[in-house]
C-alpha cells in the first residue's frame, strides 16, 4: 500500500514531524510505501471556488505547489493528514490543501483510505479538527483507519519521550 502523509506543521523537526516519522517507520516494517508532504512551506494558495477544475478534468486554475500534491495523490491508496493543534484547529496551511481537494470533486478520489494525527500543547483542544476530518470522511465515503492525539506537547521534541509515540509506530505497523 502506497500511504502519503501531507504534515501541516510549519515547524520543522517538531513534535508534528517527530509523529509523521514514527508512522513510516512503523509503516514500513510491513513494506508499506510512505510519503511525507510538508505542505505548510509549499506555495499553495486558497481554492478560488471559481469551479474551473470542474469543468476541465479537475485540473485548478492555480498553478502553484498544490499542482505536485494532486499528483501524488493520483497514485495513493491512503492519506494521513498531520497537523498540531493551532488556535482549535488544524493549521491553515493543511486546511488550505484540504481546500484545494476540491479539484478532486469532479474526477473522484484515487485513495479511500485516511488517517488523523493530531498534537496540541493542551488538552481538551481537538474537538473541532476531529468533527472536520469526520465530516469529511463521512461525506466522501473514505475509510478512517484511524484517529490519533497527543495532548500536553509542551515543548518542540516533547514528542520523542511521549509514550504515544509508541502508539503512532504500532498504528503505522498495522496499516495494510
Amino acid at each position: 500500500m502506497k500511504i502519503t502523509v501531507l504534515n501541516g506543521s510549519p515547524r520543522k523537526n517538531g513534535n508534528t514531524q517527530i509523529m509523521v516519522e514514527a508512522l513510516k517507520e512503523g509503516a514500513e516494517k510491513n513494506q508499506q510505501e510512505v510519503t511525507i508532504l510538508n505542505v505548510a512551506n509549499k506555495n499553495i494558495k486558497g481554492c478560488l471556488g471559481c469551479k474551473y477544475c470542474y469543468s476541465h478534468g479537475g485540473t485548478c486554475v492555480q498553478k502553484d505547489d498544490m499542482v505536485h500534491i494532486l499528483d501524488e495523490l493520483k497514485n495513493t491508496d491512503m492519506v494521513v493528514f498531520a497537523s498540531p493543534i493551532y488556535w482549535f484547529d488544524i493549521t491553515a496551511q493543511l486546511k488550505t490543501v484540504i481546500d484545494r481537494l476540491y479539484a478532486c470533486g469532479s474526477t473522484g478520489f484515487h485513495f479511500h483510505k485516511t488517517a488523523l494525527l493530531l498534537d496540541a500543547g493542551a488538552d481538551h483542544v481537538f474537538d473541532a479538527a476531529i468533527t472536520q476530518y469526520k465530516a469529511m470522511t463521512s461525506y466522501l465515503k473514505w475509510e478512517d483507519m484511524g484517529i490519533i492525539k497527543v495532548p500536553n506537547m509542551l515543548e518542540k521534541g516533547s514528542m520523542k519521550v511521549c509514550p504515544q509515540l509508541e502508539e503512532v509506530r504500532k498504528f503505522g505497523e498495522s496499516l495494510k
